[in-house]
């Protein structure tokens, strides 16, 4: 498509160039009304008429630069060609200016145009079909598995052809029978018989069909029912390849000889001035041209040569072209090149495109339903067993989605909404939410007592504390100063005493006691280091709460990611199998420039460069999305220069670029 509506936009703005030297030439010389400003002014009422503006409008719907779609549908063109009113204005043509004549002329070019580009576009879609269906042969005769594969595929298909010829060479010979036998006769053999008579002469009648079938069909006795097969799809394949050869011409003639007006976009107004005394002959050629190639294209018979012969001697020997015309009127030939149109555009392209369907399908792939009839048997024919199966656990069924829901929710919230509320409550220093290995008021507590504990074992034992009978109230506040310290040294003195006696003085002195309260400093000491701990933890808060919501993360995303590389591996799995089948593409136009004869202006030939353009607009369609968006632009100048006919060398060093530049994507 990218391919023809270049064409298409090429040969419009050509025909405009071309259209527009008669206005200005009779603006500068006055013509053909008159001489200065009365002739601009009798120009200017003929541009204005109410006929005029009507061509002018549909000119413009014919146009490629306004419409919004480059190439219009066949329907629209033969409506805007019917409008246009050149088909029903026979006996009007005196009446016509100069003017109008040439407008006319500019709506069938722009018709004609479109018409071109249409045909063009349905000799490439024709094409893309047959490419795959060839490929499909090919894999079909690449493995004697896949041959088999397609043996039993067709079996049926074989089974009923097969049926089919009995029934018919039975019913034949019936017919016969009846026809050659006098009525005395049928009365005595047919009519007169028995049951068993008439089963009998009706089972040999089918038995000797089936022998002749047999005989006719001595070939299936020679060979496997998979060689048959073989065989047929390889002679399917060379009769697509031989269709695909006959379109590629076609389509290599059009592209070539159709519409072409010489004129570069670099010209002067001169040349086109020139160009503008021939392009309505280029049209009525062109459009026989057209008429020619949708008439011979499907002649399998003939080769590509006698093809091209017939198509070009059809052209030189059209007797609706004005050369052979020699008293046809000039004013008639718009209206002649647009009834043609018409013809091609209501029968001859729909024509064309219902037989090429016809042989493509008598050689194309099997159907659907025939490829997959094995397995969709083999799933009817299962569903009860499997309806069974799954009615008897059902309960069962019904549990395990009714668990993994519930499993996928207390996920949910236990692992990510929970962690993320934490972390939250975190930020925002939500008390209930602290880490908190210990009551905040247990340590102080713990203190106070043992600080009580030694002070009032110091005041009854003042001997041990300090050495006197009594104690000060400064002694007993040093005490207390290094109890808060942890320093017990009056406990831990009685305690070292008393251990000399374990037994004295566990009964009369204070052994117990002093055991005790080191219980208490060491209930203290080991809360002083839990809440050491704690406030380690509590500083830490915020990075717990992340390590705590990284596994409900790690979860999510692996579950996400699998869901993705579900369809993210499709799409993988598509862009491969793209990039693979690109660069088949890129081999099969090797192999067109390597093996194509050029001519004398080393140009490829009509069929050469007519596949060189299928094989380019399908890797033009291959690459869009297959590579970025800035270097596609670059890769379709390359396709531009490996499509034109501007020689082989130059077309060779176009592939050559494009195998470097791009092996990155098309790999």
């Amino acid at each position: 498509m990218p391919v023809v509506l270049a064409q298409v936009r090429r040969l419009d703005a050509q025909v405009d160039r071309i259209s527009l030297v008669p206005f200005i030439s009779a603006e500068g010389a006055g013509e053909p009304e008159g001489n200065g400003l009365e002739g601009q002014l009798a120009g200017i009422n003929a541009l204005s008429t109410p006929r005029v503006n009507e061509l002018l409008r549909i000119a413009r719907a014919l146009s490629t630069a306004t419409s919004s779609r480059p190439l219009l549908p066949s329907s629209h063109i033969r409506g805007l060609l019917l409008q246009s009113g050149l088909v029903r204005r026979e006996g009007e043509y005196a009446a016509r200016n100069h003017y109008e004549s040439e407008i006319e002329w500019l709506v069938v070019g722009k018709a004609t145009i479109q018409t071109y580009g249409l045909i063009l576009n349905t000799l490439l879609d024709q094409i893309i079909p047959l490419s795959d269906d060839i490929w499909y042969w090919d894999e079909v005769l690449s493995s004697y598995t896949y041959s088999s594969i397609y043996t039993v595929q067709t079996s049926p298909l074989r089974m009923w052809t097969w049926t089919k010829g009995v029934y018919h060479g039975s019913r034949a010979r019936l017919r016969r029978l009846y026809q050659s036998s006098s009525a005395g006769r049928f009365e005595a053999e047919g009519l007169g018989s028995s049951a068993a008579q008439q089963w009998r002469q009706f089972y040999s009648i089918v038995r000797e069909s089936v022998a002749e079938r047999s005989i006719s069909d001595i070939q299936r006795k020679i060979l496997s029912p998979v060689a048959l097969c073989r065989s047929q799809a390889r002679r399917k394949q060379t009769q697509l390849r031989r269709l695909r050869e006959m379109i590629a011409s076609g389509l290599g003639v059009l592209i070539d000889e159709g519409l072409s007006f010489d004129i570069a976009e670099e010209d002067g107004k001169s040349e086109v001035a020139d160009s503008s005394h021939e392009w309505k002959g280029v049209l009525e050629r062109s459009v026989a041209l057209m008429d020619m190639v949708l008439r011979g294209v499907l002649t399998l018979e003939d080769g590509i040569s006698e093809f091209e012969d017939r198509v070009f001697a059809g052209v030189e020997e059209d007797p609706e072209l004005s050369i052979h015309m020699e008293d046809a009127n000039a004013a008639e030939r718009p209206a002649v090149l647009a009834r043609r149109l018409l013809d091609l555009l209501g029968s001859g392209i729909p024509s064309h495109i219902a037989a090429t369907r016809e042989v493509a399908g008598q050689s194309g792939r099997p159907s659907k339903l025939v490829r997959y009839w094995l397995p969709a048997g083999l799933l009817i024919i299962s569903s009860s067993t499997i309806l069974r199966i799954l009615a008897n656990r059902k309960a069962d069924i019904i549990n395990w989605v009714q668990d993994l829901g519930t499993t996928v929710k207390d996920f949910w919230f236990n692992w990510v909404i929970d962690p993320v509320r934490k972390i939250i409550g975190t930020i925002r220093h939500d008390s209930s939410s602290e880490i908190a290995l210990m009551s905040r008021e247990s340590l102080k507590a713990d203190r106070d007592s043992l600080e009580r504990m030694v002070v009032d074992f110091a005041i009854d034992k003042p001997n041990l504390a300090v050495g006197a009978s009594s104690l000060t109230d400064a002694q007993i506040a040093d005490i207390r100063a290094k109890v808060k310290e942890g320093d017990v040294s009056p406990v831990l003195r009685a305690y070292e005493k008393d251990l000399r006696t374990p037994f004295v003085g566990a009964v009369k002195g204070d052994l117990v006691r002093a055991l005790l309260i080191q219980v208490q400093k060491t209930k203290v000491d080991l809360e002083i280091a839990i809440s050491g701990i704690d406030a380690l933890l509590k500083s830490q808060e915020l990075v717990f709460g992340f390590v705590g919501l990284t596994p409900g993360v790690l979860v999510l995303v692996a579950a996400l990611q699998y869901v993705r590389t579900l369809s993210g591996g499709r799409k993988g799995m598509y862009q491969s199998q793209r990039a693979g089948r690109s660069i088949r593409v890129l081999r099969n136009i090797d192999r067109i420039l390597s093996e194509a004869t050029p001519s004398q202006n080393n140009l490829l030939s009509y069929k050469d460069h007519g596949l060189l353009v299928c094989e380019v607009h399908v890797l033009r369609k291959l690459a869009h999305g297959l590579l970025p968006g800035d270097i596609e632009k670059e890769f379709l100048e390359d396709l531009d220069d490996l499509a034109n006919l501007k020689g082989i060398q130059i077309q060779v060093k176009a592939l050559e670029r494009i195998r470097w530049a791009y092996s990155r994507w098309l790999k």
